[in-house]
């Protein structure tokens, strides 16, 4: 490979992606982070339940965590990476939208996931305001409100039992002659209001949620809104590349991150739907730590050929104490 290869590639730069360049550049990697500026959290006001960043708006953090990188010598490339090729035995092409090829002995993508919702006129327009995801990311902002939950199966009804933690006022809204006859007690038990039928739009006024009206024109006020999401992973590069997916679209991988390509790793919500922000970042850190010990290994590797060959260590690889 020449000179312009970097040690790994890293296409996303979320809190994993990010996380993982600090890691790795402090390593003294050389590394590369391309990302598209078009983080999962960016409506969101406030990111919640990251010790010592509670409350930290999702761009601050991602703007702090640039400077951190680049600090230690890590490249930050805006771009989207369309196709990820392999170059040789070990090392990897990716190809960005502008243009570029970046070569690099390894890839990292945490590219991230989209959230699919329901189609109900309205959802879209106040995701991550106060129509959300997360109890334990938003729960406690909007405690002892009317809130509701939008579903319409048995994960859904466990999600609103735990989104219950939050409210003594919660209404679950269901199609009809979905619940079970134990869902139903569940709920009813536990004071959890179960409205069935569809859905007509949602209520804003002043730009606030006001409620969620009835195909039969019947109102019922809320003030915040809970709805599992179905999660889709930005996966497309991973399987081009030949990265095993398992039937749901999302790659298989071992708890380091490492995929069934060599030298391809993931990190975050790419790999792990039900990451957070603060898992996102320290699966990224475990990603690195165990792929800079993959490069390790070729290291060494490396350099036990070249000196069979007769060529000496460079200086840099020579153990200090026997440093003139």
């Amino acid at each position: 490979m020449n000179q312009h290869t970097y040690d790994v590639a890293i296409i996303g730069g979320g809190a994993a992606g990010l996380s993982a360049a600090l890691v790795l550049s402090r390593a003294l990697r050389s590394v590369l982070v391309v990302d598209a500026g078009r983080p999962r959290n960016a409506p969101a006001a406030h990111m919640h339940g990251y010790l010592s960043r509670d409350g930290f708006p999702p761009s601050d953090l991602l703007a702090s965590g640039r400077e951190e990188v680049t600090r230690y010598g890590g490249i930050l490339l805006e771009g989207r990476v369309t196709e990820v090729l392999p170059d040789g035995r070990t090392g990897f092409w990716a190809l960005v939208d502008s243009g570029q090829r970046i070569a690099a002995r390894r890839v990292l993508v945490t590219t991230g996931l989209r959230d699919e919702l329901p189609e109900i006129p309205g959802l879209r327009d106040r995701w991550a305001r106060d129509v959300l995801h997360c109890p334990y990311c938003h729960g406690h902002e909007v405690r002892d409100r009317q809130l509701g939950v939008i579903g319409d199966g048995p994960a859904a009804v466990r999600y609103a039992q735990i989104v219950r933690q939050w409210t003594h006022d919660l209404v679950y809204f269901t199609p009809p002659d979905v619940l079970t006859q134990a869902e139903r007690a569940g709920l009813v038990a536990r004071a959890i209001g179960v409205v069935e039928g569809d859905i007509e739009q949602l209520v804003v006024d002043d730009d606030q949620l006001r409620g969620v009206q009835m195909a039969d024109g019947c109102v019922v006020p809320r003030d915040a809104l809970f709805v599992p999401p179905r999660f889709v992973p930005h996966s497309d590069l991973l399987a081009g590349v030949g990265c095993d997916i398992d039937d749901a679209g999302w790659v298989t991988a071992d708890p380091t991150g490492r995929t069934s390509v060599p030298g391809v790793w993931v990190a975050g919500n790419v790999v792990d739907p039900r990451a957070q922000v603060i898992t996102a970042a320290g699966a990224g850190s475990a990603a690195a730590i165990a792929l800079n010990a993959d490069l390790v290994e070729d290291d060494v590797a490396s350099a036990v050929r070249d000196f069979n060959r007769g060529f000496s260590p460079s200086p840099t690889t020579r153990p200090a104490h026997l440093t003139l």
